[in-house]
């Protein structure tokens, strides 16, 4: 694809005049040009504005990618807002699209490392974030980077030491939420926190309690890596396209201590997967041939409970027994 072409900027007082990116959208309300927006106010394409830029670069949202870019400004400073940066801080902001969040991300003096997949999104992006200083785009794909070698760079292009903490913001789609949020947790410790923007019902999973329908074996691996909580709720008129369902945004946190410091993660999560395998049967049964009557007793887990009764705590005593670390 070529170079991003201008396009006309829709703001009332700046009719006519051309603008080829967020950060020239912004200079331009700086001068007082913009009637919809104050002085020094963030700029987020609209609606309109986003629909266009991506026609006048032969583009569109892909299904494939899950793609729903958010269009409103009120919702990317309202994640800015929980992210929770500062200058000084590094965000890895992950499905950037067209850059609205990533803008935001940018306000608050942070620097933004802007990942995103798809090759014919990133040269829009790209030119988006054209002369602000504090924004990085990498085109990757967030499944198969190797996020060692990735950070290290980051590091070291930034003076930074090797045990340097990062954050992480992103917009997930379905069919990823949940392998890259639980593959972070498990191989990633560098990465100290996430907010993600996920669909309600993915959000419900990964911050649900004992006892509760929502509550899996993804609940349990979230409990053990950190702490996690709905952070606030975002509605389908925001994006482009309009998602069918509510979003939410889930805070996640590591622990600075691990609650079972003294289980081996993989032999836990192994053993909390065989009993959600079968989550409606007792856990005699969903765990026959692994766990013992003799072995239930020692953890002091009841068997004819089921997997979704049991808290972290019951787990860890469960797999203390069955896989004791010698």
């Amino acid at each position: 694809m070529g170079e991003v072409r201008q396009r006309v900027c829709h703001f009332a007082s700046c009719r006519g005049r051309h603008c080829s990116s967020l950060s020239t959208l912004f200079a331009h309300c700086q001068l007082g040009r913009c009637a919809t927006a104050r002085h020094g106010e963030l700029v987020t394409l609209s609606r309109p504005q986003a629909a266009a830029l991506l026609a006048d670069n032969g583009l569109a949202p892909q299904r494939s990618l899950g793609q729903n870019f958010v269009v409103d400004p009120n919702t990317v400073r309202k994640i800015a807002r929980i992210a929770d940066v500062r200058s000084g801080d590094i965000v890895l902001e992950i499905g950037a699209g067209l850059g609205s969040l990533t803008a935001a991300l940018a306000e608050t003096g942070a620097q933004v490392i802007a990942v995103e997949v798809d090759r014919g999104i990133v040269p829009v992006l790209r030119e988006q974030m054209a002369g602000i200083p504090n924004v990085e785009v990498v085109e990757a794909d967030a499944m198969t980077l190797n996020w060692h070698e990735f950070l290290t760079d980051i590091n070291a292009r930034h003076n930074r030491s090797a045990d340097a903490t990062f954050h992480l913001v992103a917009n997930l789609p379905y069919n990823i939420a949940t392998p890259l949020v639980a593959d972070l947790l498990d191989g990633v410790p560098a990465i100290h926190s996430m907010l993600v923007m996920v669909q309600s019902e993915v959000g419900e999973r990964l911050c649900a309690a004992p006892g509760t329908e929502a509550y899996g074996a993804l609940s349990v691996k979230i409990a053990y890596w950190a702490n996690a909580q709905i952070a606030g709720s975002v509605p389908p008129t925001v994006f482009l396209p309009r998602p069918k369902v509510d979003s939410a945004l889930v805070k996640i946190v590591r622990h600075t201590t691990l609650p079972l410091d003294d289980v081996a993660p993989e032999a836990l999560f192994h053993l909390v997967r065989t009993g959600f395998a079968k989550r409606r049967k007792m856990l005699r049964s969903a765990l026959a041939g692994v766990v013992s009557a003799e072995q239930f007793v020692e953890a002091d887990v009841e068997a004819t409970l089921r997997a979704e009764q049991l808290d972290l705590a019951a787990w860890g005593r469960l797999v203390r027994v069955t896989h004791p670390i010698r």
